[in-house]
């Protein structure tokens, strides 16, 4: 492999899937390992720090997509922010994205609960145990655990309002 093709290897990376630029060096790399290399060493970061400049790569709009996304399963910050860190997004830009993110902090807990059948959206009371799991199970998925706590201790049928409130 040579430059030209690993440049036409980024650009058809890039094509097809949304990445950062972490995500497409590590990419190229690889690439470069499997294949081998041939002429002057490349440097895939600099491609890759290429692409984004001429617009190809937006780590920010890869976060916000990751960030709604994972709010839709329910997942809470701790597991965007691990997510980021991941996928390589910059400190400037997770920081940007954090206040979103919080925003929506009640509501991805409550979609997460609902999907499990948790606390308000269970068909019958917990036992202690059970709830204990349930805490846990929402803690592994991001969310606070005094929210976590909160939620799961909640009857089933009772009024979600009441969180909003506090």
């Amino acid at each position: 492999m040579d430059a030209a093709a690993l440049e036409r290897l980024a650009l058809r990376y890039v094509e097809r899937f949304a990445t950062t630029r972490l995500r497409l060096a590590t990419y190229l790399t690889r690439k470069i390992r499997e294949r081998g290399w041939e002429g002057e060493p490349s440097d895939p970061a600099a491609l890759a720090d290429k692409l984004a400049e001429l617009g190809y790569i937006d780590d920010r709009a890869f976060g916000e997509a990751r960030a709604s996304a994972m709010a839709r399963r329910g997942l809470g910050k701790r597991r965007v922010v691990g997510a980021f860190r991941e996928a390589g997004i910059g400190e400037e830009d997770a920081e940007a994205l954090a206040p979103a993110i919080e925003d929506r902090a009640l509501a991805t807990a409550l979609n997460f609960a609902r999907r499990k059948r948790i606390g308000p959206f269970a068909a019958e009371p917990a036992e202690r145990p059970q709830r204990e799991k349930q805490i846990g199970a929402m803690i592994r998925a991001g969310h606070d655990f005094t929210l976590s706590r909160r939620i799961a201790s909640m009857a089933p049928g009772d009024d979600i309002g009441t969180l909003c409130a506090e």
